[in-house]
């Protein structure tokens, strides 16, 4: 898709946001790493959730699956399917553990909101679980606005829902 070149301290670093297919070898890792992480926070539930939906719904037309390459390894991911005629669905969003705190969870995002809009969605919809904090706390960072009263103990709500309207 595309690539860019950051400066680090050290070294140059390449990311290229590059569209994949779930079967894709890069795609294990985000898969591995985010049903552990699922699995951990919610149990078998957690577990359940990375095989709800079916690999062609995060296909083109209607849904892609993006990951962020830092010289050829995967970093980062995420996914959309359709929600409905004007809506996309966010899902999937990573971050590899050794990765984080770097932006790129925010890059990630960028790259799905406008990938998304390029596809003719209007607006976003996704949810993401009581036990995740650090994602309730980039999507209002974002521009994403709470469907859930944000004052409220997340464990009571259950899915925290929000959505985005594209430009």
């Amino acid at each position: 898709m595309q690539e860019t070149t950051a400066t680090d301290r050290d070294a140059p670093v390449h990311f290229e946001v590059r569209a994949v297919h779930l079967d894709d070898p890069l795609v294990e890792p985000l898969l591995r790493e985010l049903t552990e992480e699922y699995a951990a926070r919610y149990g078998e539930r957690g577990r359940a959730e990375m095989t709800q939906y079916a690999e062609e719904e995060f296909r083109p037309p209607d849904g892609l699956l993006l990951l962020l390459l830092e010289d050829g390894a995967p970093v980062a991911g995420g996914a959309f399917r359709r929600y409905d005629a004007e809506t996309a669905e966010f899902k999937r969003m990573w971050t590899h553990s050794a990765h984080r705190r770097r932006g790129l969870a925010r890059r990630t995002l960028a790259e799905l909101e406008r990938a998304a809009g390029e596809a003719g969605y209007r607006r976003v919809h996704l949810t993401t679980g009581p036990r995740q904090p650090e994602a309730k706390q980039l999507y209002l960072a974002t521009g994403y606005t709470a469907l859930f009263d944000v004052a409220a103990d997340p464990l009571t709500i259950g899915l925290l829902p929000f959505e985005k309207q594209l430009v």
